[in-house]
């Protein structure tokens, strides 16, 4: 949801907008500053489309996300009140014990972890 992190990590500067997930919510991760997106039949995550997506970029992301999660296809909903399907990186059911019961706060990561975040995440460098 960061523009930054995303121009930093992608390798490009993406056209973006708000977006609505439902069918999700947003988990804390123990022990990271990062959420992780994970199905629930109530949940609903405000969020960031990111748009034309180059191949060069996938790659880039798929690799920053690893393992725990999977990229899967998701209807979201736009503030005008269209849809389309995009791509959402979904965490893989046998990564569920390494979730919080929490909802994750973004306002509390701008605030307290994104620097920690950007600092010392491993591997964040290695997409530079």
């Amino acid at each position: 949801m960061c523009d930054d992190i995303m121009r930093e990590v992608s390798g490009c500067r993406l056209s973006h907008e708000p977006g609505t997930l439902e069918g999700y919510s947003r988990r804390s991760v123990k022990g990271e500053h990062y959420p992780a997106l994970v199905p629930d039949e109530e949940g609903r995550v405000d969020g960031v489309v990111y748009r034309n997506v180059p191949n060069s970029a996938w790659d880039r992301l798929d690799r920053f996300e690893g393992g725990m999660y999977a990229r899967q296809p998701v209807l979201i909903e736009l503030n005008d009140g269209a849809t389309l399907y995009a791509s959402a990186y979904v965490v893989q059911p046998e990564f569920l014990d390494h979730l919080e019961q929490s909802e994750w706060d973004f306002t509390g990561f701008l605030r307290n972890g994104k620097a920690s975040f950007q600092r010392h995440y491993k591997g964040f460098q290695s997409f530079k």
